[in-house]
């Protein structure tokens, strides 16, 4: 049975409003709105019938904080005053409807039913978004293409195993992403998750910080520390750039693979570890080993399992999941209301070619999120680079399309339907006849392509 609130400041009201509804719902009345207010916190109601006029208190100001506290509740304004002006001011703070005294308790209870209905309705769309997008998630990583899914699939084949793991792709694409679903989801997620980027620190210093050393090892060394691998044991140990580490630093790790075991800097007793590996790298690894700049012994103790994060110019289909993604995540980081992209700037987004991967793609929106004025991303917003990168590779040619090898017929598809809408100045009418496709076909393409174009 649903819970249903009256606030009315007259006594008769609440009392006939609670003898009409009293069979279908439980009901509880209030003459007070902070009385009302206050039944929230510890009622679990489902709709409120709320007078507009509770004498001194304005009742829209009691509807808005109804809607900040419990925003699913369905709340319907009954007073004897209706007008136009306070009915659209009604709706717009987040009221389902408005109904004007005397009330007819039959559209009363009409109203309230639909109300209910669509509350429920409403709880169903975002339990089923929300399996949506837990489809098209995993452990922070976004991606809905099938590249990325078999990704997902193969994180969660291996999280529980302790097999190195070799995680590859471009700079940006996200393999410390993917290495840490590996590490928290799996069944190390208590033990430590360590990272250290071997590109980064110098050799001398690298070592000190994978392996650690007593105390007057070197110079500076005022005391003894524990290394990575050390403090690490019982987790995990990220080597990410594991292609720019030293051969010396290599035949080191190879020694702790196979023995499972770290000697400090200025020690010479050996400590058992128990860490798992996962390294990454933007490099081909069998050529550094060709070239001599890589163990070919340690490539393979490192690629038990070989996991590819592909770059986003081959993930069109997670653009859209992704943009949606960096303006949620910006606007809470930011504290500012969201925001979403014209048209024409997720076509610019859609078009560019993220040399810089995902990471590249983050840094744009929150570029545009921080500087844009109003609560839409407009292809000004947008860095500079996005246009002038794409300029100097562009598909497109004063006198056509020019179509790059290598594409599928989706994404050729997909590139001449753009084309001809810009070259139709975004009228959709001659582009669909251009096309020879229906307007809602061409729509349907459109929503596909550019997700909710407006």
């Amino acid at each position: 049975m649903k819970n249903i609130l009256i606030i009315d400041d007259e006594i008769a009201i609440c009392s006939s409003l609670s003898f009409a509804l009293e069979d279908e719902y439980r009901i509880w009345t209030e003459t007070d709105a902070e009385k009302g207010l206050k039944l929230l916190e510890t009622e679990n109601i489902d709709g409120i019938l709320l007078d507009l006029n509770l004498g001194k208190t304005n009742g829209l100001d009691i509807l808005k904080t109804i809607k900040e506290k419990n925003p699913e509740t369905v709340v319907i304004i009954m007073t004897a005053y209706g007008t136009i002006e306070s009915t659209v001011e009604a709706v717009k703070a987040g009221a389902y409807h408005y109904l004007t005294k005397p009330l007819n308790l039959e559209e009363v209870k009409l109203l309230l039913s639909k109300a209910l209905t669509y509350q429920h309705l409403h709880h169903q769309v975002q339990v089923l978004s929300k399996a949506v997008r837990q489809q098209e998630s995993y452990a922070g990583l976004i991606g809905k293409c099938e590249s990325m899914q078999k990704v997902f699939q193969l994180i969660e084949k291996v999280k529980d195993i302790p097999s190195n793991i070799l995680i590859t792709g471009e700079s940006g694409t996200g393999k410390e992403l993917v290495a840490r679903a590996i590490h928290f989801q799996g069944k190390r997620q208590k033990g430590a998750f360590s990272v250290i980027n071997c590109a980064a620190i110098p050799e001398t210093l690298l070592e000190s910080e994978l392996f650690g050393h007593e105390k007057g090892a070197f110079t500076g060394a005022f005391e003894r520390k524990q290394g990575l691998f050390e403090r690490s044991s019982g987790g995990t140990i990220f080597l990410d750039e594991i292609g720019e580490m030293p051969l010396t630093l290599q035949a080191k790790i190879l020694r702790v693979i196979q023995e499972k075991i770290v000697t400090p800097l200025g020690s010479e007793q050996s400590k058992e570890v128990d860490v798992r590996i996962i390294s990454a790298t933007h490099r081909n690894l069998l050529e550094e080993v060709a070239r001599g700049n890589f163990r070919e012994d340690l490539y393979y103790r490192l690629n038990v399992i070989p996991i590819h994060v592909p770059p986003l110019r081959e993930r069109e289909e997670d653009i859209p999941l992704l943009i949606q993604h960096f303006l949620d995540l910006y606007s809470t980081s930011m504290d500012i209301p969201q925001k979403k992209c014209s048209m024409e700037a997720k076509k610019a987004l859609f078009q560019y070619s993220y040399p810089g991967n995902v990471r590249e793609l983050s840094n744009i929106l929150e570029y545009a999120m921080a500087l844009s004025d109003g609560d839409v991303i407009e292809t000004s917003d947008l860095p500079k680079d996005v246009f002038q990168k794409e300029a100097s590779s562009s598909n497109t040619k004063e006198n056509g399309l020019f179509i790059s090898e290598g594409k599928t017929l989706a994404e050729v598809n997909r590139e001449y339907i753009l084309y001809t809408l810009e070259k139709n100045n975004g009228h959709r009418t001659n582009t669909a006849k251009q096309l020879a496709i229906s307007e809602r076909g061409l729509r349907e393409k459109l929503k596909q392509y550019l997700r909710d174009p407006k």
